[in-house]
């Protein structure tokens, strides 16, 4: 099976036809979406329209728990929280009660799990950030003890690609944008972000997973940036210093944080 694993869509429409459209020419059997498809941007109705149009395997995000309520904003950015409560205003009770009722995760035949931030915690789970080796080992040994028998788990939240390799005890990051996978080891694979980059680089990002050849592949996929930046501005949605690079305003952020804790 050929699947092209996706997450933090974003309410990206333009990053998403673009995706949607290189995976046409892919040949892939089905899309896995590991959440975050609303937030931050400004088509969030059209995103999930568009979705609900193919055969997809979905689970929750962050963004759509707090949409729904399920969670509330606490931790979020300010950018973030009014993203929210702007897209909650605009959702009717149909695609409210969709959202409410996406799994926090998804097995995919034999061999795959999909989550949106990590499969270790038994509660909570979307929120939680792999981005250090430690929580990464932790849902390397919830991998490892899963029903299922599924040796790859799929994660987002991050908007960072990584392929994550644990074999006989070591964990490694493969840093390579494609790579074969052993049959005796456990893999913890990141496709990115389709519509909010958190790198300089401004292009689409997912994976293709070939279960049969045991292959993954990262594809970066150019969209129309300037418009889809365009509506979010006019909905009022970007962030403070929105015109600076994504490196740059996350350094800012990192000092206020530091500032705030300091004081």
């Amino acid at each position: 099976m050929r699947l092209a694993i996706l997450s933090d869509i974003h309410a990206n429409l333009q990053a998403l036809e673009a995706v949607l459209r290189d995976f046409a020419t892919e040949g892939a059997d089905r899309i896995v979406c590991l959440g975050d498809i609303v937030g931050y941007n400004a088509n969030p109705i059209e995103c999930l329209d568009r979705l609900r149009e193919l055969d997809v395997v979905w689970v929750a995000g962050s963004h759509e728990r707090a949409v729904t309520g399920q969670i509330t904003t606490e931790g979020f950015s300010a950018t973030a929280t009014r993203a929210i409560a702007w897209t909650r205003a605009r959702l009717g009770a149909d695609m409210l009660a969709f959202l409410s009722a996406l799994p926090a995760q998804a097995t995919v035949g034999r061999d795959l799990i999909a989550v949106h931030g990590a499969l270790h915690p038994p509660v909570g789970c979307e929120t939680v950030r792999l981005d250090t080796d430690e929580r990464r080992l932790l849902s390397f040994e919830a991998l490892r003890r899963h029903p299922s028998g599924a040796r790859i788990c799929a994660f987002g939240h991050t908007h960072q690609l990584g392929i994550y390799e644990l074999h006989d005890g070591l964990v490694r990051t493969l840093h390579r944008n494609e790579a074969e996978l052993r049959d005796d080891a456990y893999y913890l694979i990141n496709p990115g972000a389709v519509g909010e980059s958190r790198t300089d680089d401004r292009r689409a990002t997912y994976m293709i997973l070939d279960t049969e050849r045991r292959t993954v592949r990262v594809k970066y996929v150019p969209y129309d940036f300037a418009s889809a930046r365009a509506k979010t501005r006019r909905a009022g949605l970007l962030p403070r210093f929105w015109f600076l690079p994504p490196r740059v305003r996350a350094a800012l952020k990192r000092s206020r944080r530091a500032l705030h804790l300091g004081g």
